[in-house]
């Protein structure tokens, strides 16, 4: 983990936002035609819709939080699918913990 891209992940509104949103995918977005919203991950059309943005505007929030580790990337046909990584955001609330 870079703490650098970390923070550049987290200062942003709409990332905030998205990582909010798949803590509970079911609860936030509709059925997808392909992939399990909560195994696979929500696809990236789906994001942009409810955060109202374009699709390269998605992917350049979603390459952010990528970076970070914090979101991983799975393709499921044609769409790319979004799912928190549990595990590295847990990793990174020790390390902010730590330093605080």
């Amino acid at each position: 983990m870079q703490e650098a891209d970390v923070i550049r992940a987290l200062a942003n509104e709409r990332r905030l936002q998205i990582l909010d949103w798949l803590k509970d995918p079911r609860a936030h977005f509709r059925p997808q035609a392909d992939g399990d919203l909560v195994e696979d991950g929500v696809c990236g059309l789906l994001i942009a819709e409810k955060l109202g943005v374009s699709a390269p505007t998605l992917s350049e929030h979603m390459r952010v939080l990528i970076a970070a580790k914090l979101v991983r990337a799975k393709r499921v046909k044609q769409w790319t699918m979004y799912k928190r990584d549990e595990d590295a955001i847990a990793s990174v609330k020790r390390v902010i913990h730590d330093k605080v």
